[in-house]
């Protein structure tokens, strides 16, 4: 399940979340919340696939895991419609008509996800199951195309319409309007996703930016999902003091 919130943190985590490129490479937007995601869904359909019907505890852990990630798609193209179509239609007239046509379809394929969802609740029957899972495929594997567009496509726009100062203002606008308890679950799925240089760069950035409390609240956000080598790689890193029983110095 995704880490839920005792408290918000004395500011908001609204550093800059771009996956760090090679030298030489552009700003991309959209890399680190799509490796979140791909994670996210992919996690999310092997636990609905092997749902065990008679452990009703397995049965609502997992569905509340699969309306987290609803949740969170629905709010994705919410951010990506304010902010990143925006801005594309601001410099090339109608380049995100294809993507925002497709985003109504997951708006709807959300819809009727949840009423699968509902059903199986309300009769958790294999006919039940295997219905809700055919269905969530169909919306993972429709998304994963439409990730690759906007990575491939709707990236050229913005790189020939934008510097990369820009796109970092846009991308900071986006997280800016992020309200905590949404940001730790995004944290929750980009940072494990990433490689540890990824990791490391976005994460050393935010803790140049942040309060310490701040920075702490976002490491006990991602630290319980990495394992005993990704955390300590992070760790040494970022320069922080060992942790009996997770890292080696």
């Amino acid at each position: 399940m995704i880490t839920t919130l005792e408290s918000k943190p004395a500011a908001k985590a609204g550093a800059s979340t771009a996956t760090a490129a090679p030298t030489g490479a552009r700003f991309d937007i959209y890399a680190s919340v799509h490796k979140g995601l791909r994670m996210f869904m992919a996690d999310t359909l092997t636990r609905v696939g092997r749902i065990d019907l008679d452990d009703s505890s397995e049965l609502s852990t997992t569905l509340g895991q699969l309306g987290e990630l609803l949740d969170a798609c629905r709010s994705h193209l919410g951010h990506e419609n304010e902010f990143i179509h925006t801005a594309i239609e601001a410099r090339q007239h109608g380049a995100s008509l294809r993507i925002a046509g497709e985003h109504e379809d997951h708006l709807s394929a959300i819809a009727a996800l949840i009423g699968d969802t509902a059903a199986l609740k309300a009769q958790p029957t294999a006919a039940a199951l295997h219905r809700l899972y055919r269905h969530l495929a169909v919306f993972v594997a429709e998304n994963l195309a439409h990730m690759d567009i906007e990575e491939t496509a709707h990236n050229e726009v913005l790189w020939a319409s934008y510097s990369d100062a820009e796109l970092a203002g846009i991308e900071g606008r986006l997280l800016a309007s992020i309200e905590p308890a949404e940001m730790a679950t995004w944290l929750r799925w980009m940072v494990p996703a990433m490689s540890p240089a990824e990791r490391s760069g976005m994460l050393g950035a935010m803790a140049q930016q942040m309060p310490p409390e701040a920075m702490r609240w976002v490491l006990g956000i991602v630290q319980p999902h990495l394992d005993q080598q990704a955390w300590p790689k992070l760790a040494r890193a970022l320069g922080l003091p060992p942790v009996p029983g997770l890292m080696t110095v």
